[in-house]
């Protein structure tokens, strides 16, 4: 099996595993590059961190390294939450919790998820494109799982869900929500939407641990970190 290192982190997959194109910016790099500079910027040492959308477990892994932090990261697809199952253990993380299941605003009820061959398309909307196979998916509430595990940094890449996530959620006691926007989904009506509904919650649009699509949204407030480029700029 090959065994490759993708920011860090080694990842124990063959090309049949992945798509070809999903093959290839594991090879030459590219996977995740954004979210995998800036999630640091969003998860500190000994945050307790709830993950959305974990996918092969990359970016999971890279937060899963920060010392003290404690992971629940949760992904729909369950062929893709067995990979992220492998890159995982092999990476020694102990102190990653995964499931395979959906966090939903509301009661619990069930979802329809489309899994795509590129597997950072699965998602629960028919429409994002052809699909290879649909799966029924009984949700879990998110407030009382965060409530529960007294988690503190949301991070999440759900394909569009987030929309309706984070206007139905209330997220007790999360300071830091970072998330990667889908607007080719659901246009700049859509972004509104999120930004409102985080803003009545108390969270601002954080520059320092933004980038596009790739934002951070806090309630704490700290030291003034930008990158260095962005401070050449300014």
């Amino acid at each position: 099996m090959a065994v490759l290192t993708v920011h860090g982190i080694k990842v124990p997959l063959q090309p049949e595993d992945v798509s070809p194109i999903i093959w290839q910016a594991l090879a030459n790099g590219s996977y995740e590059a954004k979210e995998a500079r800036w999630v640091f910027k969003a998860v500190k040492r000994n945050d307790r961190v709830l993950e959305l959308g974990t996918g092969i477990g990359v970016i999971t892994s890279l937060i899963g390294k920060i010392p003290g932090v404690q992971v629940w990261a949760f992904e729909a697809n369950p062929s893709t939450a067995a990979l992220a199952k492998r890159v995982i253990d092999a990476n020694n993380l102990g102190n990653v919790t995964l499931q395979q299941g959906i966090l939903a605003a509301g009661a619990p009820r069930t979802f329809r998820f489309y899994a795509r061959k590129d597997l950072w398309m699965s998602s629960m909307d028919e429409k994002q494109g052809p699909y290879e196979d649909v799966i029924s998916i009984a949700s879990t509430n998110i407030d009382e799982f965060i409530f529960q595990h007294k988690i503190n940094v949301l991070v999440m890449d759900i394909e569009g869900a987030e929309r309706d996530l984070i206007r139905g959620a209330q997220l007790p006691g999360v300071q830091r929500v970072f998330l990667e926007l889908h607007d080719h989904l659901y246009g700049l009506s859509g972004i509104r939407d999120i930004t409102q509904a985080l803003a009545t919650k108390g969270y601002a649009y954080d520059p320092r641990g933004s980038r596009g699509a790739c934002v951070l949204f806090a309630k704490d407030d700290g030291p003034r970190e930008y990158e260095p480029e962005a401070a050449d700029a300014a």
